[in-house]
């Protein structure tokens, strides 16, 4: 394991994005507090309590989920490609890393912007609900859970994609759909059959449902999502670990 190779490398994908935190921090949080104002009280006022809690306070849980998967995905994998396509791959593939060393870096520097943009977002929030902390323990695990998926998940995408719209495609096409359809504005629970039983269907229902659990101390699905990020982040590491260990669409 090369300790130093692998800080510094997780210190070059940090200081990455930390030079444009308009684009990369700034733009996302100001985004996801739009979604709060307009959905929390534009239409807050006429949907009233859900499940006991009002609904300003009860999105809140599903926004910090949006900022971090959305934010941990578009880091890896954009990092990540543009090495290939500006040919500084070389760089890291005759450096003394192995697959474990770019996969710790690559991910880990993703995991820093999901997390700043998610607490970020909390805490703006927080403003205007206040503070709502239900299980420590668990949302901290929710947190770091979500974060992880999707930065590996970002960086198979980078390790995959050719194009700049190969890029785009998981982001636009799956993980807009699956999350806006993904209890992050309602309760998929009060939605009439057969609509309910679809959107359990959905991974990101319990992926929120988690971090509700953990914040507000909704209980409903909670085990089921850990349990689904667990297996995603086992599934997704075995991937991305073994297509950096072959080099695939690396080396030419």
């Amino acid at each position: 394991m090369n300790v130093i190779g692998t800080r510094t490398l997780l210190g070059k994908e940090v200081r990455r994005f930390l030079r444009v935190p308009g684009q990369t921090v700034l733009q996302p949080l100001i985004s996801t507090t739009l979604y709060f104002v307009v959905f929390g009280f534009t239409l807050g006022a006429r949907q009233g309590d859900v499940e006991g809690i009002a609904y300003a306070t009860y999105i809140v849980p599903g926004l910090v989920f949006l900022g971090i998967a959305n934010n941990a995905f578009l880091n890896s994998s954009s990092s990540f490609f543009i090495t290939k396509i500006q040919g500084t791959i070389v760089d890291l593939l005759v450096a003394p890393l192995g697959a474990t060393e770019l996969l710790i870096g690559f991910v880990a520097g993703a995991m820093v912007r999901g997390l700043l943009v998610g607490l970020l977002t909390w805490g703006a929030a927080m403003l205007f609900t206040g503070f709502h902390l239900a299980h420590l323990g668990g949302t901290a695990l929710f947190l770091a859970l979500s974060a992880y998926v999707f930065a590996v998940l970002g960086l198979a995408a980078g390790i995959w994609a050719e194009k700049f719209e190969q890029i785009n495609f998981f982001p636009t096409f799956l993980m807009l759909p699956l999350t806006f359809l993904g209890g992050v504005f309602y309760s998929v629970r009060a939605l009439p059959e057969p609509f309910r039983t679809i959107s359990l269907m959905n991974p990101v229902v319990h992926m929120v449902e988690g971090l509700r659990a953990g914040m507000l101390g909704l209980d409903e699905g909670s085990s089921l999502g850990l349990w689904l990020l667990v297996g995603l982040a086992i599934g997704a590491t075995a991937l991305t670990h073994r297509l950096l260990a072959v080099g695939y669409r690396m080396k030419s």
